[in-house]
């Protein structure tokens, strides 16, 4: 089974939380799953428990220690920085081909994979290489996360011009609610839709995935 490749539009958009939720919907399910976040930044080993990787660590239902961490998330960085730049900080760089190797490892032909990037989808990982190119050469499906903000329409298009220069696209769109959107997320996805033929889901705060998001990856 190909890894699904969940990315996002920008940065705190909702894309952990939105992975969270399908992790453990379909552990209710009682469907096998997993998940990897190759590289993270921004983590502080003294508050692992509240960092994306803790976060998915405990929807996957697996205890938040240092050996789980090392597991989920080998690349970590203190800076809260783009991973390029907060790997050049610590002169500790990214290895393309170790990345690129240690995710296509990751993914499990027995399960459903969820493979976290960091930051949106064109975020560097390291010189002239993206979340994007990450995606491409593990030859993953693309979950795309956005949110409802005002300027979330054009961050979303572009994230889909991008894919399609790369002929790619994603597999499904999830609105992650927004605090204070300015419109309902239904008129945000109507708008969407007149311009993407792709699925679209919207995923509210404090609230599990609706079971046609679910769906998508019971299969």
């Amino acid at each position: 089974m190909r890894p699904f490749f969940v990315t996002a539009t920008g940065t705190e958009v909702g894309k952990t939380y939105v992975t969270c939720g399908l992790i453990r919907a379909l552990r209710r399910q009682n469907m096998p799953v997993t998940a990897f976040k190759p590289v993270i930044s921004g983590f502080d080993p003294r508050h692992a428990e509240e960092s994306d990787t803790g976060l998915l660590l405990r929807a996957l239902g697996l205890t938040v220690n240092e050996q789980n961490i090392v597991e989920l998330s080998p690349w970590r960085y203190k800076a809260a920085l783009s991973p390029d730049m907060a790997a050049e900080r610590e002169d500790r760089p990214i290895s393309v081909d170790a990345l690129v190797a240690t995710c296509a490892a990751a993914a499990r032909p027995d399960r459903v994979t969820f493979i976290e990037g960091a930051g949106g989808l064109m975020s560097p990982l390291a010189p002239r290489f993206t979340n994007l190119d990450l995606a491409a050469a593990i030859d993953a499906h693309i979950v795309l996360v956005a949110g409802t903000y005002l300027g979330t329409i054009s961050h979303t298009l572009t994230a889909c011009e991008a894919l399609a220069a790369r002929r790619r696209e994603p597999c499904v769109i999830v609105l992650s609610e927004s605090p204070g959107s300015p419109v309902p997320p239904a008129e945000t996805a109507q708008s969407m839709a007149r311009f993407i033929d792709v699925p679209i889901v919207i995923v509210t705060r404090n609230s599990a995935p609706p079971s046609e998001l679910v769906g998508l990856f019971g299969r």
